[in-house]
């Protein structure tokens, strides 16, 4: 029987449970970063939609799609506290198949701490062995801020 107290984690998990129950924190910290991200669509009078399930369940390889007359994106939000971003090549691999699929643009949309919304093709991002990888300088120097991007 697991044991729930007021403000602290269960008791007795087993392992599977702990990661279930870990989970929310670094979930809920993505899709704040995706609601965001959402939202600067809309302010910026692009149509938008978040994924349901994104990452999470088969066939929802991106996180956002929004465009407006003549523009569509396929757009993967990824948030860092690092000065560095890794993403997974097969999640990048389904990605790419995603937008291709739909005929979007694809975009990884970063957030580094404090720096605000970077835009950057996935071609930018730097093969690290099992991952791709993005700095936050190299995110700064081949990316754009949302108005230089999508003008």
């Amino acid at each position: 029987m697991t044991i729930f107290t007021r403000g602290k984690y269960p008791k007795n998990l087993n392992q599977n449970q702990e990661k279930i129950f870990n989970m929310p924190k670094n979930k809920a910290k993505g899709s704040k970063a995706e609601r965001e991200l959402y939202e600067l669509f809309i302010k910026n009078c692009y149509r938008a939609v978040r994924v349901a399930g994104s990452g999470m369940a088969e066939n929802t390889a991106c996180d956002l799609i929004a465009g407006k007359k003549g523009k569509k994106y396929c757009i993967e939000a990824k948030s860092s506290k690092a000065p560095v971003k890794y993403i997974s090549k097969e999640q990048i691999e389904e990605f790419i198949i995603f937008s291709e699929i739909f005929d979007l643009t694809p975009v990884v949309a970063l957030r580094f701490n404090r720096e605000g919304w970077i835009f950057v093709n996935p071609k930018n991002l730097r093969d690290s062995g099992k991952n791709w990888a993005i700095t936050l300088e190299e995110a700064k120097e081949k990316g754009k801020k949302f108005a230089q991007f999508f003008e």
